[in-house]
């Protein structure tokens, strides 16, 4: 016969619910409060009036874009066809600058600690300024045009790749690495000979979450005058033209999405299908 006494029962502690914050998790959520009412103060919020007043002007931005007009469809393609073509460029120069970056910024395979950090900030400043930003700074440098926005979606995918492919080279053996070397191959013909064959797929994985990202950025830099799509973009809703409008968000939504179907297609084919955090 079964006992149901309680001393016969496993005795278990129930799992905690709410855990006190430590010291830091305090004042980083007094930072949060602080914030937030500093931001409701200075009329961050949208109030329920302004919400109300804008929708107006929504619908009547919609009932002025439709029908979508297409005379201009054959200039909006071309012009969407150099974005994507900015995007896929600076992609691929980004890519090809990131892997040695990279490299530097792997403790398994950059030649001395300083090399490992300062490569490591870097790539941590070309994060952290936005595409945006360096948009503006290579119209400044280069002029407008489409160079501009090559050279702002290579840095920003530079930073990117160079970070994550990092992390991969630093997910290597480094006992594999050694033990190579001991054979009388030298480091580098070590990482260009397996190393990198070896982390090829997850190279292209990253490198197409970079494409995605890199065609809708360029769509952005064309509004500060890095060329493509963005140009005509702002030209037509500073016209007021919203039907020509609706079509260009149209094209960019269809270029958008192909983008990320097909490098969902890579990525599946490849077998790599790891999240990247962006």
């Amino acid at each position: 016969m079964i006992s149901l006494r309680p001393e016969s029962r496993e005795r278990s502690a129930p799992p905690a619910r709410v855990r006190r914050p430590g010291k830091a998790g305090m004042v980083l959520s007094l930072i949060a409060a602080l914030l937030v009412v500093h931001a409701v103060s200075a009329g961050a919020v949208v109030s329920p009036a302004t919400l109300f007043t804008g929708l107006g002007r929504t619908s009547e931005f919609v009932r002025s874009a439709f029908p979508p007009d297409l005379d201009r469809a054959a200039p909006i393609g071309w012009a969407m066809l150099e974005t994507f073509e900015i995007a896929l460029i600076g992609t691929a120069l980004g890519v090809f600058l990131s892997v040695p970056l990279a490299v530097f910024a792997a403790r398994n395979t950059s030649p001395h600690l300083l090399v490992y950090g300062a490569t490591r900030g870097l790539i941590a400043f070309l994060r952290s300024v936005p595409d945006l930003v360096w948009g503006l700074v290579f119209v400044v440098t280069v002029g407008l045009g489409p160079e501009a926005g090559v050279l702002a979606i290579a840095v920003d995918t530079a930073g990117f790749c160079g970070r994550f492919f990092a992390d991969r080279f630093e997910d290597v053996d480094n006992d594999l690495i050694e033990s190579l070397t001991t054979t009388g191959a030298s480091r580098a013909a070590v990482l260009v000979s397996a190393v990198v064959p070896s982390l090829a797929p997850a190279f292209v994985g990253i490198s197409m979450f970079a494409l995605e990202m890199g065609t809708r950025s360029s769509v952005v830099l064309g509004v500060v005058g890095a060329g493509g799509i963005g140009v005509e973009l702002t030209t037509s809703m500073q016209l007021l033209r919203y039907d020509e409008a609706l079509t260009i968000i149209f094209f960019i939504f269809v270029v958008v999405m192909a983008v990320e179907r097909l490098s969902a297609a890579v990525r599946h084919k490849l077998g790599v299908q790891d999240a990247v955090a962006f």
